[in-house]
C-alpha cells in the first residue's frame, strides 16, 4: 500500500517531491522518483511495504526502460497472472512483486489489462514509446487517484493535499459540489471539492496523449445486476455452499502478505464471518489478532459482540474504548489530514480503530461491502412500506404527518425510533428516486436551497443517485437501491472512510467481500434471496448457519456510529456561522444548533457535516466566505 503522484508539462522536481512528502503517511517505508526530461513526465512513490520487500521498490522500469510504473494496492492475483505471462513468454526480475506482473500484464494486455486484476489499485504507467500515460483504478474505488489538467499541466495524486501543491495547480473550491456535499453526506465521483479537479471513478481507466495533450476516461467494468437465468431445486443450500467456498477464497488471497495482519471483528456477521475464515485458513486462531473499538453509550457499543466471538473463534483480542474527552484529542489531527470534507461520523473510531491495529500489524481484514452487496442497511426494510405509503398517502395529508411527527422527542440513541421515522417520513417528501439519498443525506433539497440562499436544481443536486436509479435493469426497489448503495454510497463514502482512517495510520486495509469472483457471483443471486421477510442478507445469514453462533449472525444490526447527537451539545463543537455569511446562511445555521442543543429537533447530521466542513476549510486556509 502506497502513496502515488506525478505529473506531465510544466512543473519541477521541487514539485514532485513535495507531492510525495505530502503522501508521507501512505508510504512511510520508502521513497523515490523517475523523471523523463525529454517527455516531461515525473513520477514519484512512498512505499508501505506489504508484498516482496526485497525487489518491490518503486518507481519500476521494464528491463528496457519503455514501461514505468508507479502503483498503490495489492493484486490478489497476481501469481496466477505471472504464472500467465511466464507461459506467454515474458520474464520476471524480482521474486514474487505484483508491481512487475503490471508492466508485464500492461505490455501483453494492453489497455485490457485491468479486466485480469482481482485487488484494489490505483497506478500510473508511462508508455514512453506510445507518448501515453495511463491511470487505473479498481472496480469499487478502493484506492484513491485524483487527477487535473489545467495551466500546460497534467497532474495526479493519491490524495487532493499532494494534488493541490503542484505550483501550475489552482485549487478553487467548488458551489456545485459543496451543495452536492450537503446532499450526501459526501462529494461523488467524478467531482471533488476543487473546480476541474476529479476523481478518477472505479472501474475506470485514463489515458492522457502527451502529444496531443488529449485526455480520454474509459470504463473497463461496471457493477450490473443480472439474476441467474436459472434458480436451483435447492437455492439456499446450494448457494449457501458456493458463498461459503468463495468467502474462503477470499479470505485466503487476503492474508497473503510479508508483513503481520490482522482483522477488524465488530461482533457483526461480516467481520465475524472474515474473522472465522481467516482463522481457519492460518490453522491458528489464537495467531490471529482482532481488534475493536468500545463506546460508553450502551446504545452505540458492540464490544460484547465481539468479545463474544473473538471467545468463539479463539482469536488474540484487542478492545480500545472512544469516549468524548478522548475524541476531543483526536479530531483535530484527522480534519487535519482530511484532504476533501466528508461527513461520515464513523471515521473517527475508524480511525482509533486503525491506530490501535497499526501497533500491531501492517495490514487488516474487513468486512466493507457486504451490506451493499447483500442488502443488509436498515433503508431496505422501509422500502415495501414506503412504497405502500406513496400510494395511498395524498401529499397534503403526508405534510401533516410530517408534522405531527416532528413534535415526537428527541433521541440521541442509536438508531432511535423518532429518528427513523422522521429520516422515512423526510424522504417521501421527494420522488421514489431520491430516496435512498435523501434517508441518508444530512439535509433534504428544500434545506439546501435555504442555506445556500438559492433555488437548487433537485435533478443536477441527485444526478448520480437518479443516473444509478435509470440505469437499473430491473424495476425491483430492492435491486435499484441495491445500485445506489454499491455503485455510489460505497465507493465515494465507506471505501473513501476506511481508506482515509487507516492510511493516516500508515494501516492497509483489505476487503474480502469485494473480491471480484464473490462479487460476479453475489451480483446474480435474485433479490429475493438478498432480503426475505424483512430479513436482510438472508442467503449470506443462511450459508454461515455451519460458521457462526445464530446469536451473531441474527442479532440486530447496529453500525458503527457514535453519539454525536449527544457530543454536538458540548463547546468544542461550537460553530462559526460569521465565516459563511455570503455562501451558507448563518441564520439557517444557527437556527439548527439551537433547535438541536435545546432538543427541539435532531439535527446531528447537518450539524456534524457542517462542523467538519468549517474546520477543514479553516485548515486548508479557506474561509468560505
Amino acid at each position: 500500500m502506497c502513496g502515488i503522484a506525478g505529473f506531465a508539462g510544466d512543473g519541477s522536481h521541487n514539485d514532485l517531491k513535495a507531492m510525495t512528502t505530502a503522501l508521507a503517511h501512505r508510504g512511510p517505508d520508502a521513497e523515490d522518483f523517475f523523471n523523463d526530461r525529454e517527455s516531461s513526465v515525473y513520477l514519484g512513490h512512498r512505499r508501505l511495504s506489504i508484498i516482496d520487500l526485497q525487489d518491490g521498490a518503486q518507481p519500476m522500469s521494464t528491463a528496457d526502460n519503455e514501461l514505468v510504473i508507479v502503483f498503490n494496492g495489492e493484486i490478489y492475483n497476481h501469481v496466477a497472472l505471472r504464472k500467465e505471462l511466464e507461459d506467454r513468454g515474458h520474464r520476471f526480475i524480482s521474486h514474487h512483486s505484483d508491481t512487475e506482473v503490471l508492466l508485464h500484464g500492461y505490455r501483453e494486455w494492453g489497455r485490457r489489462m485491468p479486466e485480469k486484476l482481482n485487488g484494489m489499485w490505483a497506478f500510473a504507467l508511462f508508455d514512453k514509446k506510445a507518448q501515453q500515460l495511463f491511470l487505473s483504478r479498481d472496480r469499487f474505488g478502493k484506492k484513491p487517484l485524483y487527477y487535473t489538467l489545467q495551466n500546460k499541466a497534467f497532474v495526479f495524486a493519491s490524495e487532493l493535499s499532494a494534488l493541490t501543491i503542484h505550483s501550475r495547480v489552482d485549487a478553487s473550491l467548488s458551489s456545485g459540489m459543496l451543495k452536492k456535499y450537503f446532499a450526501y453526506g459526501y462529494i461523488p465521483a467524478p467531482g471533488s471539492v476543487y473546480e476541474r479537479i476529479y476523481k478518477l471513478p472505479g472501474g475506470c481507466s485514463l489515458i492522457y496523449d502527451l502529444r496531443s495533450g488529449r485526455l480520454e476516461v474509459e470504463k473497463y467494468w461496471e457493477f450490473k445486476i443480472e439474476p441467474f437465468d436459472r434458480i436451483p431445486s435447492r437455492p439456499v443450500e446450494e448457494w449457501g455452499e458456493q458463498l461459503r467456498e468463495l468467502i474462503s477464497r477470499a479470505v485466503k488471497r487476503r492474508l497473503i502478505s510479508d508483513v503481520p495482519l490482522g482483522v477488524f471483528l465488530s461482533g457483526g456477521i461480516d467481520s465475524s464471518c472474515v474473522t472465522a475464515y481467516a482463522a481457519k485458513a492460518m490453522n491458528s486462531p489464537a495467531a490471529l489478532k482482532t481488534f475493536s473499538i468500545s463506546f460508553e453509550e450502551k446504545s452505540f457499543d458492540e464490544s460484547e459482540f465481539s468479545e463474544r466471538t473473538a471467545r468463539f473463534i479463539g482469536t488474540d483480542h484487542h478492545n480500545e474504548m472512544l469516549s468524548m474527552e478522548r475524541s476531543m484529542t483526536l479530531l483535530p489531527d484527522i480534519v487535519g489530514k482530511l484532504d476533501e470534507p466528508m461527513g461520515d461520523s464513523s471515521i473517527l473510531p475508524t480511525y482509533l480503530l486503525s491506530r490501535v491495529t497499526r501497533k500491531h500489524v501492517t495490514v487488516a481484514l474487513g468486512g466493507d461491502g457486504a451490506d451493499e452487496l447483500f442488502a443488509g442497511y436498515d433503508p431496505f426494510r422501509a422500502l415495501k412500506y414506503a412504497k405502500l405509503y406513496n400510494s395511498v398517502i395524498p401529499r397534503p395529508v403526508h405534510m401533516g404527518i410530517c408534522m405531527l411527527c416532528s413534535r415526537l422527542p428527541v433521541s440521541h440513541r442509536n438508531m432511535s425510533l423518532d429518528f427513523k421515522i422522521k429520516r422515512t417520513l423526510r424522504g417521501l417528501s421527494y420522488d421514489k428516486k431520491l430516496w435512498n439519498p435523501v434517508w441518508l443525506g444530512p439535509l433534504s433539497p428544500d434545506e439546501i436551497s435555504d442555506l445556500f440562499h438559492e433555488p437548487v436544481d433537485i435533478e443536477d443536486l441527485y444526478s448520480e443517485a437518479i443516473n444509478l436509479w435509470d440505469q437499473c435493469q430491473s424495476t425491483s426497489l430492492i435491486d435499484q437501491a441495491l445500485q445506489f448503495y454499491t455503485r455510489l454510497y460505497l465507493q465515494d463514502d465507506i471505501l473513501t472512510k476506511v481508506d482515509r482512517a487507516s492510511m493516516m495510520n500508515s494501516l492497509e486495509v483489505r476487503a474480502p467481500f469485494l473480491d471480484l469472483d464473490l462479487v460476479d457471483f453475489v451480483r446474480k443471486i435474485p433479490y429475493t434471496f438478498k432480503f426475505r421477510n424483512g430479513q436482510t442478507k438472508y442467503i449470506l445469514k443462511k450459508a454461515l448457519e455451519p460458521v457462526l453462533p445464530r446469536e451473531i449472525l441474527y442479532r440486530s444490526k447496529k453500525g458503527f456510529g457514535i453519539p454525536v447527537g449527544r457530543w454536538l451539545k458540548q463547546p468544542f463543537f461550537k460553530h462559526k456561522p460569521a465565516r459563511y455569511q455570503n455562501i451558507l446562511s448563518a441564520d439557517f445555521i444557527q437556527k439548527r444548533m439551537q433547535e438541536h442543543i435545546s432538543n427541539n429537533k435532531d439535527n446531528r447530521a447537518f450539524l456534524w457535516n457542517h462542523w467538519l466542513l468549517s474546520e477543514w476549510s479553516q485548515g486548508k486556509g479557506f474561509s468560505l466566505s
